[in-house]
């Protein structure tokens, strides 16, 4: 399974809670809402794109493994300070394979950088969490290696910038525990 140093989670983390809160969600209906329900609105409004560029990432090359998973649940566990619970990980998941069978893996990724572009912390943390995927198998399939870059470019990181973040992703996994 892909490792990643408790310091790059917790800058990954800090960086997101430096950009300030997300702004309050409004709950149409709210009154026929559970609590649960309502709890996985927030949790998705604010995860949901980062999941879905993880879960694009980990379909892009046709097979979805027990580690790409693993390296999905642990990363957003990690970075939502244990908030984010299994289930709120599977409803994720399964949204984010509906839309790609029902949109297509284009639209679902234009959809994602939509959502991401105009905020390039979680933009950044999106692509990192991607590339931690990518390598999760060991390997970067062509299909995941072109998700990464029109991920990058989509969401306006540059080449330079990508290289960097790919080099800590790397150097994570050479500093990783045996």
């Amino acid at each position: 399974m892909i490792w990643l140093s408790s310091s790059t989670i917790a800058r990954l983390r800090d960086q997101l809670r430096a950009r300030g809160q997300r702004p309050s969600i409004a709950l149409g209906g709210a009154a026929k809402l559970t609590p649960e329900a309502a709890e996985l609105l927030g949790v998705a409004a604010e995860y949901g794109p980062i999941c879905e560029a993880m879960y694009l990432m980990m379909s892009a090359d046709g097979k979805i493994t027990h580690d790409e998973r693993d390296v999905l649940k642990g990363a957003l566990r990690n970075l939502s300070g244990d908030t984010v619970r299994s289930v709120h990980i599977e409803a994720m998941l399964d949204e984010a394979a509906k839309n790609v069978a029902d949109q297509g893996r284009d639209a679902r990724l234009k959809d994602v950088i939509a959502h991401l572009h105009e905020d390039p912390a979680r933009a950044e943390v999106a692509f990192v969490l991607a590339a931690a995927i990518a390598f999760a198998d060991n390997a970067i399939a062509d299909e995941e290696n072109e998700t990464l870059n029109a991920f990058a470019e989509g969401i306006g990181i540059d080449d330079s910038r990508a290289n960097e973040l790919l080099d800590s992703v790397e150097a994570d996994l050479a500093d990783r525990p045996a």
